[in-house]
């Protein structure tokens, strides 16, 4: 058939498209150890992620979580710390560690050809690591330098303050790092949470990319042929402290000419039903560059380069919060802006116009996370780790296309009450 270019193509809306995750696998090694994994790619690549309960949440001594995910790569029993380098390099390899509020992680991403190679190593990081007390001083010196550079940004201490008013300082998710803290953190510490919460039967495996049966039974002659032995992370139960406190306005720096505003509120993790819907009234109000407070403080009124909201879930609870840095000559003014779109939000519903573009913008980025295979992988990641299945999936898809107006003001009068956010100004 010829192609007649005179004419320009249909244009469909993102709502018309049907949304089908691929399935994930999902094996038990030898020994037990669950792996999840997709064969989706077609370049000779492969994403492995190990996730284990060793976040914030877990935390013994203040500072460790972040200590033990920096130093895990500093040295085992096998390989320093530069020939762990060296051979990540080799290879053309990256693995990153990161510890989260409840979660830690081991990422690599690697040729799939060259896994036989780099399996051991990594078991060999996860399960023989030694922490030298020279790489751990090393670690302190430069994690407090860091702090010290980062806290005179008014951006960080705003971060900092809105999530301790949230939850509470003592709470995982209101915790924050101090120069003290890290300087007194000891070797026995870092070892005692390395070798409670990295404990091999904790972990979950996640794989993704050009793989098959060959990477499942690589997979298994390194981690599923050894012996685990079960071991039960202590889960504590933290009380939720937030301040009766709403507004704060911190000096940080009084030569300052930016502020950092930072207005949020609690608000439940993706098990409530009101999660989903509020993904799409987040958007429209602040979670894309075409939302409500983008039009009205960046281009109306010309207060800010950038304004978002953003829903923080974590797994016991959550957050809303709108960011944003202005000169401090504005930033009341933009305040009282943010505060005025939650209410424009709760009188009128927005029109079927506006709210075809916010699912279009929503489920288009949907379409572009099932294109590849990583980006596939950690979407099963989050509904695996959040105990969900594949009708979680669908069930979002189902919301996000059908909502009405109404169901989203509805939602924006029972969240977006003023007297239900913290406000927190630094300069």
């Amino acid at each position: 058939m010829t192609l007649d270019r005179t004419k320009a193509p249909v244009i469909h809306d993102a709502v018309e498209f049907d949304y089908r995750l691929p399935a994930i696998n999902n094996v038990k090694l030898d020994n037990g150890l669950p792996l999840y994994w997709i064969n989706a790619g077609v370049q000779d690549v492969v994403q492995i992620d190990w996730v284990f309960p060793a976040g914030l949440w877990y935390e013994q001594s203040p500072s460790v979580a972040h200590a033990v995910a920096g130093l895990l790569k500093s040295g085992t029993s096998k390989y320093t710390s530069a020939q762990i380098s060296e051979a990540l390099e080799f290879y053309g390899a990256q693995l990153k560690t990161a510890a989260g509020n409840d979660y830690a992680t081991l990422t690599l991403f690697a040729m799939t050809r060259h896994l036989p190679e780099l399996l051991p190593m990594v078991y060999e990081i996860i399960t023989e690591s030694i922490f030298p007390q020279e790489e751990l001083e090393i670690h302190k010196r430069n994690a407090v330098q860091k702090l010290l550079v980062s806290l005179r940004q008014c951006e960080f201490v705003a971060n900092q303050r809105i999530d301790a008013l949230l939850y509470g300082e003592e709470h995982p998710y209101g915790r924050y790092s101090r120069k003290e803290k890290i300087e007194a953190l000891m070797r026995d510490d870092v070892v005692a949470f390395y070798k409670s919460c990295y404990n091999l039967a904790n972990v979950k495996m996640f794989m993704g990319g050009k793989v098959g049966d060959k990477e499942v039974k690589l997979l298994n002659e390194v981690f599923g042929s050894v012996t685990v032995v079960p071991s039960h992370v202590l889960r504590d139960t933290f009380p939720l402290a937030p301040t009766d406190q709403r507004v704060h306005r911190i000096s940080n720096d009084p030569t300052g000419v930016q502020g950092a505003i930072r207005v949020g509120r609690l608000f439940p993790n993706r098990h409530h039903p009101d999660y989903p819907p509020m993904v799409v009234l987040n958007t429209l109000f602040g979670g894309y560059f075409g939302s409500r407070l983008m039009s009205n403080i960046r281009e109306d009124k010309g207060y800010t380069y950038g304004i978002y909201s953003s829903l923080g879930p974590e797994v016991n609870g959550g957050s809303l919060i709108i960011h944003t840095e202005t000169g401090t000559e504005v930033v009341e003014n933009a305040v009282k802006e943010i505060y005025r779109e939650m209410e424009d939000l709760c009188q009128e519903p927005a029109s079927e116009e506006e709210l075809l573009l916010v699912k279009n913008y929503l489920l288009g980025g949907l379409l572009g996370d099932l294109d590849g295979p990583f980006s596939i992988l950690q979407r099963w990641r989050s509904i695996i780790l959040n105990g969900f299945d594949e009708n979680h999936f669908n069930n979002n898809v189902r919301i996000y296309k059908t909502i009405t107006p109404a169901e989203l003001q509805a939602l924006a009068q029972k969240y977006f009450k003023p007297e239900d956010f913290l406000e927190v100004v630094v300069i």
